[in-house]
C-alpha cells in the first residue's frame, strides 16, 4: 500500500474506541502496537492501556510517544500467562496487524484468551483494492510490475483475503468469538504535495521495479496522470481508502 502520511488513522481509531465502548478505566491490551498510535487514542479517552508488539525498537518508540501507557515485546500468536501483561482486559484490540502475521487465527484466538468474559475484540484491516484510493498507485504502475501485481503484491487472480468482509467475519467465527458485525470506515490520507506521496512511493519494492524498467520520469508521469483527479488545490493529494472493523464479544 502507499506510504501512510501521519495521522491517517484518527477516524479508525474513533470508529474502533466507539464500538468497543471505551471510556475512562477501561482496560485495553493494543496487540500489535507498533510505535503506540491506537494506545494513545486509548489513553486520550483515559483506558489503562497495555501495548504488545514484536519489534523491540517500536515499543522504544511506544514507550517514549505515550507514557501513561504499559508496553511490552510479545508475539501475538502467544502472550504466554494473561497475568503477566494485567489482564484479562475489557477490550482487546488488534489495529491493521492481521495482515501482517503467520497465522491470523491463531491471533484472534489469543485475543479472546486474554479478554475478559465478555468483553470486546476489536480488529481492523484494508478495504478491497478497489475500495481504497491507493489502489489506483498500482493501476498506475502495473503495466511494468510482473504479472500485473498491485500494491499488496498479490496478483489481481489471487483469493479473497481478509479484505472481503463474509471472509473476515467467519475468521472472528473460527477463533471463537461471538461476531456482533463488521463495519466500515473511510480515512482520508493527506500528502501536502507530490513528493510526500511519490518519493516514499519510487523507494519502495515495486516503485524501484517500475523505475528500473521504465525510468523515473515515465513512472512519476504515470502517478500524476492517474491521480489527477485527487489533486488538491494546493498541489498536494487526498486518498481516500476504506477500513474493516470487526466488532466481536469473547466468550
Amino acid at each position: 500500500m502507499s506510504p501512510d502520511p501521519a495521522g491517517w488513522g484518527v477516524p479508525l481509531y474513533a470508529r474502533a474506541l466507539d464500538a468497543a465502548d471505551v471510556d475512562p478505566g477501561t482496560s485495553v491490551l493494543d496487540l500489535g502496537c507498533g510505535t503506540g498510535e491506537f494506545a494513545a487514542a486509548a489513553v486520550a479517552r483515559g483506558a489503562r492501556v497495555v501495548g504488545v508488539d514484536a519489534d523491540p525498537d517500536a515499543v522504544k518508540i511506544a514507550r517514549v510517544a505515550v507514557g501513561s501507557a504499559r508496553f511490552e515485546v510479545g508475539d501475538a500468536h502467544d502472550l504466554g500467562p494473561v497475568e503477566r501483561l494485567g489482564g484479562p482486559f475489557a477490550v482487546v484490540a488488534v489495529m491493521q496487524v492481521l495482515t501482517h502475521v503467520a497465522n491470523p487465527l491463531r491471533v484472534l484466538r489469543e485475543a479472546s484468551r486474554v479478554a475478559a468474559p465478555g468483553g470486546t475484540v476489536v480488529a481492523s484491516v484494508w478495504g478491497r483494492e478497489e475500495e481504497c484510493d491507493v489502489g489506483l498507485l498500482g493501476q498506475a504502475l502495473a503495466r511494468w510490475l510482473p504479472q500485473h501485481r498491485n500494491l499488496s503484491g498479490r496478483p489481481p487472480s489471487a483469493p479473497p483475503t481478509l479484505a472481503d468482509p463474509e471472509r473476515f467475519r467467519k475468521l472472528g467465527w473460527l477463533a471463537g468469538l461471538a461476531v456482533v458485525g463488521v463495519d466500515e470506515v473511510v480515512c482520508p490520507f493527506d500528502y501536502p504535495d507530490e513528493a510526500a506521496l511519490l518519493d516514499p512511493l519510487l523507494a519502495s519494492m515495486i516503485g524501484r521495479t517500475a523505475v528500473v524498467r521504465a525510468g523515473e520520469d515515465a513512472v512519476r508521469a504515470a502517478v500524476r496522470e492517474r491521480l489527477a483527479a485527487h489533486r488538491l488545490p494546493g498541489g498536494g493529494y487526498r486518498l481516500r481508502n476504506l477500513f474493516r472493523v470487526l466488532v466481536a464479544r469473547a466468550p
